[in-house]
């Protein structure tokens, strides 16, 4: 009798056109490249690298439709007939009627912080993001985490990790007094958390508590439909609506959002900032001339707008999101195999391997993370990023580190790039680093940056 099929496979919802050969290196090569690069996985070049899950951040294969679009871009210095498209669709799909388009977020991270923050002013949010909170703090601002502490308990099941912890949020207000905070920020899902979202129940409670202390909302949307998706799987009552509606109803809770169209849009440049407050539009179309160009172009080529407009329109097909997500979901279930420690649940985006528990017996201060994905890419040329003790930097006052809860090192999957045999490769190379981690030794840092050392400092091996 023939054995019954209990569940049918699926594969990804696009077929490969064009194809880019990457280099195979022997690990004598990659041991110096990354003893060149300072041990740190942003100053590898990138033809070193074998698989490059370093960030999704612009790295993503458009899609027929996006490379056709970038042929008719209109180059006019003003009113580019591109930038009408997808103001169309911002308002169309963000529901935001209000539009200024940057080179990238966080060109749209500055202005809303200069604009929206003054000297002395808190900006609670569900967790910090590096270049977000720098933004935040070079404003004049401090920046609170609010998040649940579910966020910071690697092992934790929790499913919506990326929610704002209520009490936190009115005990801030409480000591402060709403007057001192400029805004609410939420992100979602939680990059420095794992990828986590954040539930659109736990969204409601928080904007009737911002309105009924005359606080804004803003939103970080530039992951928002992973967050869309995990809010269809997992929230009761949401399983029945579509990506579009999920992510309509999300920002119809927020004053306005700023976001990196390198991700969601999947496309290799560009930011929006978009609100429904008239007067913060024209404070940041204003600045935006200062220091982007244009408000029709913003430091972008009408052939990106192009782009982007046909992004957000793929952006939110199902079949694209599941496979996004589905990959993700796969990578970590092999990973379970070799009982390799991560974040749990699976979130968006990437994996994020927990560097405390991994390489418990290096010192934070030894920046295991940092370790951590050095050697990883020593064994096999995948490349990661550090998110822990670096990332976190320096208290602005004391000069100390920072210690974060969670050492993580983030394996990043772009858009549309990678088969599940590159999964493969990656989660053998991670699992042989697993069963010799106790050979592994940490680093001392050599040169530190003074703004965003995870970029740009330098490391040896101790």
């Amino acid at each position: 009798m023939a054995k019954k099929i209990a569940k049918r496979s699926w594969a990804e919802p696009f077929k490969i056109k064009v194809v880019e050969p990457i280099k195979m290196t022997t690990i004598e090569n990659r041991e110096k490249a990354i003893k060149n690069a300072g041990y740190n996985t942003f100053l590898l070049k990138s033809e070193d690298v074998y698989i490059d899950l370093l960030t999704d951040s612009g790295t993503n294969a458009m899609s027929d439709r996006q490379w056709s679009g970038m042929m008719i871009g209109d180059e006019a210095y003003a009113g580019s007939k591109n930038f009408y498209y997808l103001w169309k669709n911002i308002k169309k799909y963000y529901g935001m009627p209000y539009f200024v388009p940057t080179h990238q977020g966080r060109a749209a991270e500055h202005m809303i912080s200069q604009i929206l923050i003054k000297e002395g002013d808190y900006v609670p949010g569900n967790m910090y993001f590096t270049t977000t909170k720098l933004h935040q703090e070079l404003a004049g601002g401090t920046f609170v985490d609010v998040i649940i502490d579910e966020a910071h308990d690697t092992a934790s099941e929790h499913s919506f990790k990326g929610n704002i912890d209520l009490k936190k949020l009115k005990d801030l207000i409480k000591k402060v007094s709403a007057k001192k905070i400029a805004y609410v920020s939420m992100a979602g899902p939680v990059n420095m958390a794992g990828g986590q979202p954040f539930s659109m129940a736990n969204l409601k409670a928080v904007q009737k508590l911002c309105k009924e202390n005359k606080i804004k909302l803003w939103f970080d949307a530039t992951r928002a439909v992973e967050n869309a998706y995990f809010i269809k799987v997992r929230e009761r009552g949401y399983a029945k609506k579509s990506i579009a509606e999920i992510l309509k109803e999300m920002m119809s809770y927020f004053e306005g959002m700023w976001v990196s169209a390198k991700k969601d849009l999947m496309v290799n440049i560009g930011g929006i900032f978009a609100t429904r407050n008239k007067k913060v539009f024209e404070a940041v179309r204003n600045m935006v001339v200062v220091y982007e160009g244009l408000h029709t172009y913003g430091g972008l080529a009408g052939r990106d707008m192009e782009a982007m407009a046909v992004g957000i329109e793929e952006m939110v097909e199902y079949d694209n999101i599941r496979a996004r997500i589905g990959q993700i979901e796969y990578f970590g279930h092999q990973l379970d195999k070799y009982s390799v420690p991560y974040i749990k649940p699976i979130g968006g985006h990437a994996i994020f391997l927990d560097a405390k528990k991994i390489l418990s017996h290096i010192s934070q201060d030894n920046f295991p993370a940092q370790t951590l994905a050095s050697e990883i890419y020593i064994d096999s040329g995948v490349r990661g990023m550090e998110r822990g003790i670096v990332s976190a930097g320096r208290n602005s006052k004391t000069g100390k580190h920072n210690y974060p809860k969670l050492e993580l090192v983030r394996l990043t999957f772009p858009r549309r790039v990678y088969t599940q045999a590159h999964i493969d490769v990656a989660v053998e190379s991670i699992a042989s680093v697993y069963q010799n981690r106790r050979k592994i030794k940490g680093l001392k840092m050599i040169y530190e940056p003074e703004y965003l050392r995870f970029f740009q400092g330098r490391f040896e091996k101790l």
